[in-house]
């Protein structure tokens, strides 16, 4: 029988557990509250700064020495195609990746260095992949300063963060789905292509956020690389023009984003330019947020339709 003693110890030791568990979950609420309230105070000030300046000559006029005049058209633009080439040449290696080194490589010495290597280059900064790509993208493959070469650099400032995420969530599928698909008869590849990839594609997807919400707001690499601080040109649409152009001549065009575009402007005295990079920066956020949540809704329809 338990003695009242040791009862009344047993309780003690629990309200004692109570009190750190509650302490530690009061502490984890203000840790995120710390960085969500710190968005959102920078979101309403870029919001009151600038949500005044955006309407349809914002977004569709070139930028200009005259404030009132700038728009972000070639900004956007850049944006958008340099995020769609990193997105091109990212994911599939990325997933590609993560899929090779879980499902095929062989646990062995080199296995260990390539993982090794692969996550510290998640916190290499972003300069020296500037740099990297400045004398191999921009001088030793010829790309030059273009939609390319700063979608290729981003693809690579992103690929160990989607290795990473594929590689995570495939270790998240249980061993048993494999074993069952191998006792049918299936292939490697079958299992990867009928089961691993459609299971662990909504973990997928959350790593490719990550990234893509990084790349679109890096600067430092795409300023090494030679992006223009100021253009008032779109890159040329297919078949358009005198000579027509090609299909794929606007990789190899000039550009400009929307940071290199705010950093333009905040770098200017005049009060009219910072409220014209304030309204840049709001439009910018409200870009990742929608690139974030297309993707978040594609996971939740992908994980509404996995049947286990």
């Amino acid at each position: 029988m338990i003695q009242s003693a040791d009862l009344a110890a047993i309780r003690a030791l629990i309200a004692r557990a109570k009190r750190w568990d509650a302490f530690f979950g009061v502490l984890g609420v203000l840790s995120l509250m710390v960085g969500v309230l710190t968005f959102a105070a920078l979101f309403v000030d870029m919001a009151v700064q600038g949500i005044g300046r955006i309407d349809a000559d914002f977004l569709t006029s070139f930028p200009s020495r005259r404030a009132a005049n700038a728009g972000i058209l070639s900004a956007w633009v850049g944006t958008v195609l340099v995020m769609f080439v990193t997105a091109l040449a990212a994911v599939p290696l990325g997933v590609a990746a993560g899929v090779y080194l879980e499902e095929y490589a062989p646990k062995n010495w080199m296995t260990d260095i390539i993982e090794i290597n692969i996550t510290n280059l998640a916190g290499v900064p972003s300069i020296v992949y500037g740099l990297l790509a400045l004398g191999l993208f921009v001088y030793q493959f010829g790309f030059g300063q273009s939609i390319l070469s700063a979608g290729l650099t981003l693809a690579l400032l992103i690929l160990p963060v989607v290795i990473v995420a594929t590689r995570e969530s495939i270790r998240a599928i249980p061993q048993m789905i494999r074993e069952g698909s191998y006792a049918c008869g299936a292939t490697t590849w079958q299992t990867v292509r009928d089961h691993i990839l459609p299971y662990s594609s909504a973990g997928i997807l959350t790593g490719v956020i990550i990234g893509m919400a990084r790349a679109i707001g890096e600067t430092a690499p795409i300023i090494t690389i030679g992006a223009l601080t100021f253009i008032a040109f779109l890159p040329p649409l297919p078949y358009t023009g005198e000579p027509p152009a090609g299909l794929f001549d606007w990789i190899f065009s000039p550009f400009t984003v929307m940071p290199i575009q705010m950093f333009n402007w905040t770098s200017r005295p005049e009060a009219e330019f910072q409220v014209n990079a304030a309204a840049a920066g709001f439009i910018l956020v409200l870009m990742t947020l929608a690139m974030n949540g297309a993707a978040i809704w594609l996971r939740y329809r992908l994980r509404k339709n996995i049947k286990w």
